[in-house]
Parts: structure tokens; sequence; C-alpha cells
């Protein structure tokens, strides 16, 4: 069964359509400093090419603006300029190319908020207003006792009045907490009350593990409810590892069918094969592969066979070798060690995605 997904308005952010029946956008954001332009281009570069589709950069002061120009020059994906406190730089980053600029709303003044929206009228550019627990305006965060889903949410109508009321519509929202369940609520209840595109993320989310877990639960679960336009998974660290676990909830909810899904048995006392290598393996070497296949790596002859006929590919293993299967269909036996070679050339033959496996 598929998703129903609720009609938001659709807005553009440099190309990209954002909102209606447009595809759900994976997001980033670059961790080095925006200052250090081959850092940053280096970092984009690597983020495309793993599935990336917008990505925002921090602009702290006048020379990250200023950095903006050649950034985007050359870059092939849509950039996003996050701004605290000075709508200034906001200026400066638009009039530099940024195609869309993201907003603290709590913490820019109203006369700021109006210099902002007018040069974004003047050059078409959009707006995210981020609402966020960290950031929210004091009167609001005192009347509700801190920032609480309704508290996240009055600031977002707020500031979706204020900004209408400055005649500007292109704009998508953001309503996130370190809190999974007060996300979940808070987005629930803004996605009834307007129809502006929703950009999703549980923020201050943690390293990988952490989350994985607390993204797929709380993005996943407004996903299936049909709320949500962009995402973006938080991870402290490299925000490489952002996009394989963005794609994999939307791969997961059959909402995207982009990249590698790998099914792998959790091993027993009859797996024979060192799965675990195996599959770490395959993980590593199929980092920034765009093409949805379905890969099947079994440690044993018990339900390996029947998950990896279900498989485009996969493999199932026996004491240092293994049967290799395509599309339901045994292909031949393999030796242990020629696991992974005879994989990834398979996968070449199957895909024409050479370049994109990993060396």
């Amino acid at each position: 069964m598929s998703l129903q997904r609720k009609k938001t308005r659709v807005i553009d952010v440099g190309g990209v359509k954002i909102g209606g029946d447009f595809p759900i956008v994976v997001q980033s954001m670059t961790s080095c400093d925006t200052r250090d332009v081959a850092s940053t281009l280096k970092q984009i570069k690597v983020l495309a090419e793993a599935g990336c589709e917008i990505v925002r950069v921090a602009v702290p002061d006048e020379a990250a603006a200023a950095a903006i120009k050649e950034i985007r020059s050359r870059i092939a994906i849509p950039l996003i300029a996050d701004i605290h406190f000075r709508d200034d730089l906001a200026v400066m980053a638009m009039s530099k190319g940024a195609d869309a600029i993201r907003i603290n709303p709590g913490n820019i003044p109203v006369e700021g908020i109006r210099r902002i929206v007018n040069e974004a009228k003047r050059n078409k550019k959009a707006i995210r207003v981020g609402v966020n627990s960290g950031s929210l305006e004091k009167d609001i965060a005192s009347r509700h006792h801190g920032a609480t889903a309704s508290a996240l949410v009055e600031s977002a109508l707020r500031n979706i009045r204020l900004l209408e009321g400055m005649d500007f519509t292109d704009m998508k929202l953001s309503l996130k907490s370190s809190d999974v369940a007060t996300a979940i609520e808070a987005y629930r209840s803004i996605s009834a009350l307007t129809d502006y595109p929703l950009h999703l993320g549980v923020t201050e989310a943690g390293t990988l593990l952490q989350s994985a877990i607390k993204s797929a639960l709380g993005i996943g679960a407004l996903l299936y409810d049909g709320i949500g336009d962009t995402i973006r998974v938080s991870i402290t660290g490299d925000p490489l590892q952002e996009i394989g676990v963005a794609f994999g909830i939307l791969r997961a909810l059959k909402l995207r069918n982009v990249g590698p899904e790998i099914i792998s048995c959790p091993t027993c006392g009859r797996c024979e094969i060192d799965l675990v290598s195996l599959t770490s393996q395959m993980e590593e070497r199929l980092k920034g592969m765009k093409a949805p296949l379905k890969i099947a790596l079994m440690g044993c002859v018990v339900n390996g066979p029947g998950e990896a006929a279900e498989a485009d590919i996969g493999i199932a293993g026996g004491r240092g070798s293994g049967m290799l299967f395509k599309k339901g269909e045994v292909v031949r036996k393999i030796g242990e060690a020629e696991f992974v070679s005879v994989l990834l050339e398979e996968i070449r033959l199957m895909t024409g995605e050479a370049d994109g496996l990993q060396k």
C-alpha cells in the first residue's frame, strides 16, 4: 500500500521543487568552516555524490557570506544559507547566490525580518522558517512553560502571519526538537493548520546510532502520516552518514527507491561464514550508489536461499562458500574469499554504476 502525502504548496529552491506531488527531498548541512571554500566544496561534492539534493552552510560572519559566491558557482545542487541574529548576513548571502535562507525567527528583530523578506522577494528566493526548541521567542516559551509542541506551533503560526503580512509566501517550515515525541506532536499540529511545505528533522539527535533511532522514529512516523516534503537526519560527525540514513527511511516506507537495500540475517549458531565482515564491507563499498537494488546477504542455508531468492542479487552462505543468486535463480557456487569481489562485479553489470562503487 502506498502512503498518501498531504498536498502542500509548491516552492522552488534553486530549481528543486518542494511540496505538492514532488519527491521528498533529502538535505544535509556542511560541518566545515564555510570561509574555507576548498573544504566546503570538497564536502558538498561528496554529499552530492551520495545523493544530497540541497545543502545548507553556516553563515556566521561577512567572510562566510562572501564565500557563498564562489561556492554556489561551483556546485550543482541548491545552497541554503543558515543565518542567526544578523539580517545583514542573510541579505548579503542572497546577493552572493544563496538559493534560500534559513532563519530562526526568535533571534532576529521584526525589522530585520522585513529586510530579509524584501531581498528574498526581489531575488525570488525562498525562506525556511526554522522554529527550534533552542531559540524559541521568550514570551512564547514562558507562556507554555518551555519548548513544548504547542509552543513550537504558536511560534510557527506567529511567523507565518508575520511573513504573510509582508506579502511573502515562498516559505517552508520546520518545528524541530531534540525530543522525538515533541517533534512529532508539533509537526502533526502545524500540518493540520497550514499547507506550507514542511522540512522534517529531529535536532541535536546525537551520533550515528542514536540519530538513526531518533530520526527513524520521528521522521518515519510523520512520513507514514503523509507529512513532510524535505528531510534532514542530523548526525554529530561526518554529514555523509546523514544521506544513507535519510534515504533508508524513505526506502523503508517505499516513498523513494534510491540506493541499495541490504538484507542480512542477525546471525546465529548456524552461521558458518563471516557475515558481519561481509555486510560491513558491502555497506562501505556501496556508499554513493544511486540505483535501487535489493541485496541479500544470508549466513546459512535455512532462511538464506528463500531470502536471497527474493532479492535482485544475494548470497546464501555455507561453510566457507555460498550460492550466488540473481533474480531468484542460482547462478553459481563461489568461495567465501570471493564474496565481495563477485558481488561488486555483478552489481556493476546490473546497474552500470561502476563509478559509484567505492574502491
